[in-house]
């Protein structure tokens, strides 16, 4: 699916023409808002807000810190139909519609807008992000195609981290059953009016639920910034090191036998699987108010991740490094109908990752992007934008391409949205915008031996919402359809690049569509109870080819989740949660030939205690112990299952200064 660049050109026009009259130029807002239920964060917090056509969610830190849990995973799983995966070995989050395979590929994870995707399939690493790093996390549910691009297909989770403004810290230590242990740190302090420091660090091990499956994790970041009224500046840099046993897939009858058990490939019958991860960031960030109406903001990161490890008895190890560079421009103007805000910015990064075995995959990807809110009066504007992206691929691959192969590919979308508001507590939008994704530089190495590059997977979606927000209720509804052409998937029925022992190749599949619902509400039902409902409907199935009208697998119908917290006394609350996953085809299978996984629900309970600057809370997950599949692939000899966790619990307890 490839939009025109002049259809490009034409839906930006009206609004450049637009803010040449009726215009009076506004001085920028250096810092982001703090009510942010119709904005998601463009970059870090000195990025002037853009009103979006979206379903999007907003978690703030109190609804973590009443919530009790203890990591960014069990903070998303439920929220606003994201689907969670977990190969007992790191979560993958998917949002419309995505199997486990595609999920890391087709949502795109950010921290403060710095992108966590990386240029092959592993997936984001969300353990690098302890919990006392996040000040809110923002959940855009829909393609992001315009002002994210690559990867934004459904949807964009930004974790949004906590700067130096105030000068304070905390110090949480906890513990709980598996072993687990963590302490975490944080203190942040002026150095003058202009200046100041960030520093954090957490340390968190654990035997975790399966045998054969411990981790240890520490990270440690630094930020030092400067902020004055015309400009703003950052630097920081962090280190993550992750190393994790790993316990590999089950077969039916070993997971129904002891679903803790390990599987070893090792002739001597012991142990050996584990991956070990260390990643280093560097960031920095300059913006600067050019005149009363614009301002310049440009980022610049570079990460270097290496992984070492053993899979399935056979050593692996992957170099990876990541060069992103993001400048933009930022106009606001005020007009006799509203405000009129445009970003103008270009996107520019490259990637590397060596394999062993002859692999080395450079990925040099560029976007220009523009993107505009345009009021018609003061209930009724638009947003009108588009995007286009060039990838190149230099792939080398002892088996595939020995002496190489270089692949040029490009892409483009458009988006035009309305947002209407009758009142201050509603809102009415409508939304249709392009989406796509390149192939990861992995994907296009272990291709069928007739197919020699994987075309960019595109795809549309369309969106309407109602929000209704008053000081005692907040109501989400919306309905949406996406539809993908070329979708990039893993096929365990095609042909590979060579005669292997593993069958399947990557593939551009058949088309499919994907429509479903949201339905959000959370409401204080008096001055002691809050109580949250949240409903997804989801129907998925290839539209073309010989599985037409066939299920996606992995991806369940309808999804739940109901939450209440209370306010026991000033200073005693309790929170309880029931997550509901509905039945679904396992991963891989496209023809819906086996009988699917059964549904089950995931019970979870929190009770906190305050005093002063301390806060205690005891949290527990799947408290029924629920058994269930968290992931796992089809296979017609035999799929594999990886196990859900069983009942977990944790004791914290925090200090605040």
């Amino acid at each position: 699916m490839r939009t025109s660049i002049t259809l490009l050109a034409l839906s930006i026009a009206p609004a450049i023409a637009f803010s040449s009259f009726g215009a009076v130029a506004t001085t920028p807002t250096l810092k982001a808002k703090k009510d942010i239920e119709h904005i998601t964060v463009i970059g870090r917090k000195t990025s002037q807000p853009l009103e979006l056509a979206s379903h999007i969610k907003i978690i703030n830190n109190t609804d973590i810190s009443l919530s009790g849990a203890t990591n960014i995973v069990d903070i998303l799983r439920g929220e606003a139909g994201i689907q969670v995966s977990d190969f007992n070995s790191g979560a993958v989050f998917s949002l419309r519609g995505f199997g486990a395979g595609q999920a890391a590929n087709n949502t795109l994870i950010l921290v403060d807008g710095r992108r966590l995707n990386n240029i092959d399939i592993a997936a984001p690493s969300i353990s690098a992000i302890p919990l006392n790093q996040v000040e809110r996390i923002e959940i855009l549910s829909g393609s992001a195609g315009v002002l994210y691009g690559d990867q934004a297909v459904g949807g964009v989770i930004n974790i949004v981290t906590r700067s130096p403004e105030n000068t304070g810290g905390s110090v949480t230590l906890s513990a709980g059953n598996l072993d687990t242990i963590e302490g975490r740190a944080d203190v942040a302090s002026a150095i003058n009016n202009d200046w100041s420091y960030y520093l954090t660090g957490h340390h968190q091990q654990s035997d975790n639920y399966r045998h054969h499956n411990a981790n240890e994790t520490g990270s440690l970041l630094g930020r030092l910034q400067y902020q004055s009224d015309e400009s703003t500046f950052f630097v920081e840099s962090s280190y993550y090191d992750n190393n994790r046993e790993l316990a590999n897939a089950l077969n039916i009858d070993q997971l129904n036998d002891n679903p803790r058990q390990f599987v070893t490939f090792s002739f001597d019958g012991k142990p050996t699987d584990y991956f070990h991860d260390i990643t280093k960031v560097a960031r920095s960030g300059y913006g600067k108010a050019i005149n009363k109406t614009w301002r310049f903001d440009a980022n610049i990161d570079y990460t270097n991740s290496e992984i070492n490890g053993i899979s399935y008895g056979g050593a692996t190890k992957n170099q990876r490094s990541l060069l992103n560079i993001s400048p933009k421009f930022i106009g606001n103007y005020s007009t006799n109908r509203g405000s009129l805000n445009l970003i103008i910015g270009a996107d520019v990064s490259r990637g590397e990752s060596e394999f062993l075995f002859g692999r080395s995959n450079t990925q040099k990807l560029g976007s220009l992007y523009t993107q505009a809110s345009v009021p018609l009066s003061n209930k009724l504007n638009y947003v009108v934008g588009g995007r286009y992206s060039k990838v190149k691929d230099d792939l080398i691959d002892a088996t595939k391409y020995p002496n190489g192969i270089n692949l040029d590919e490009s892409a483009h979308a458009l988006e035009l949205g309305l947002n209407y508001r009758p009142s201050i507590h509603q809102r009415f939008y409508l939304r249709a915008e392009d989406n796509f994704r390149f192939a990861k530089v992995d994907e296009q190495a272990f291709t069928s031996p007739n197919v020699f590059g994987l075309k960019p997977q595109t795809g549309r979606s369309y969106e309407a919402g109602w929000d209704y927000n008053t000081q005692k209720q907040n109501l989400k509804i919306s309905l949406y359809h996406l539809e993908l052409e070329d979708e990039i998937v893993f096929d365990p029925s095609a042909t590979p690049p060579t005669p292997t022992s593993f069958s399947g190749a990557n593939i551009n599949a058949d088309a499919s569509r994907r429509i479903g619902t949201n339905f959000d509400w959370n409401i204080q039902a008096n001055s002691i109870l809050n109580i949250g409902v949240q409903y997804n409907y989801i129907n998925a199935e290839f539209t073309e080819g010989s599985n037409k009208g066939k299920a996606l697998s992995w991806v369940a119908e309808h999804t739940a989740k109901i939450s209440a917290s209370a306010d026991i006394t000033k200073d005693w609350q309790i929170y309880a949660e029931a997550n509901y996953i509905g039945s679904r085809f396992i991963e891989g299978d496209n023809s819906n030939s086996d009988p699917k996984l059964s549904s089950y629900t995931l019970a979870n309970l929190a009770i906190n205690y305050t005093f002063n600057d301390w806060q205690a809370s005891l949290r527990a997950d799947n408290v029924l112990n629920k058994e269930y599949v968290s992931a796992g692939y089809y296979s017609s000899f035999s799929s594999g299952y990886y196990p859900g966790e069983g009942r977990r619990w944790r004791f914290s307890l925090r200090y605040q200064f």
